[in-house]
């Protein structure tokens, strides 16, 4: 299945195996309404705006990516995007472990989470990625603490270059990029649309719930 998000409100969302205090500046996230969560899936933090952000997931089973290392496996489960991208004119490659990036900076960062089958039976995987369209580079550095510390002004400069927008590398919208991208993957792969069924809704919004809303799995140590 390949989802893409839209996100309703401003976020940060960290890693499965990050630390809340090393990651987020809390008075920077309350004072722009920014609510911090945290995934099930490993990589860093992401700060994201609605409309600024292209969010898509990927869950496949996991022998698609049997015998691959976790390297190998991100790189391929995202080919289809720099094809993409390169029928966008930009010219992106894979840098390992789990960035994707230009001649311009990194424009997208991924995360993988491996899932047991019901009685240990065959597994899968979810893979997800963040792209930037349009991403507010200040107020990502007043939320995101990135070695804070260590920045210099030239090193603020550095941290904000790092992130290089879609919407500036394509010149197109991002209703148009994210249509592309769909259109990609469907002639690489085929595609038929499809929808989140009442009891997957009903599932995500008690996991939500009685999980994922917690303060106590948002702060907890890694």
């Amino acid at each position: 299945t390949l989802r893409v998000w839209e996100w309703g409100a401003p976020a940060v969302i960290i890693g499965s195996f990050q630390s809340l205090r090393n990651e987020v500046d809390a008075e920077g996230a309350a004072r722009h309404g920014i609510e911090v969560v945290r995934r099930i899936s490993g990589g860093g933090a992401m700060f994201v705006e609605p409309g600024n952000t292209i969010t898509y997931s990927l869950s496949v089973p996991e022998a698609l990516v049997q015998g691959l290392s976790f390297q190998d496996s991100y790189a391929y489960l995202d080919d289809w995007v720099l094809g993409a991208l390169g029928e966008m004119g930009i010219r992106a490659w894979y840098q390992p472990l789990n960035d994707i990036a230009t001649d311009q900076g990194k424009i997208a960062g991924a995360a993988q989470k491996r899932v047991v089958g019901p009685g240990g039976g065959p597994g899968a995987v979810l893979h997800h990625v963040t792209m930037s369209y349009d991403i507010d580079a200040d107020k990502m550095l007043q939320v995101l603490r990135i070695g804070r510390e260590k920045m210099s002004d030239k090193g603020t400069k550095s941290a904000k270059k790092r992130v290089d927008p879609l919407r500036r590398q394509t010149g197109l919208a991002r209703e148009a990029v994210i249509e592309r991208m769909i259109s990609s993957f469907g002639g690489r792969y085929g595609l038929s649309r499809g929808k989140v069924t009442d009891e997957e809704l009903e599932r995500a919004r008690e996991l939500a719930r009685t999980k994922f809303s917690s303060a106590e799995w948002t702060a907890r140590v890694p």
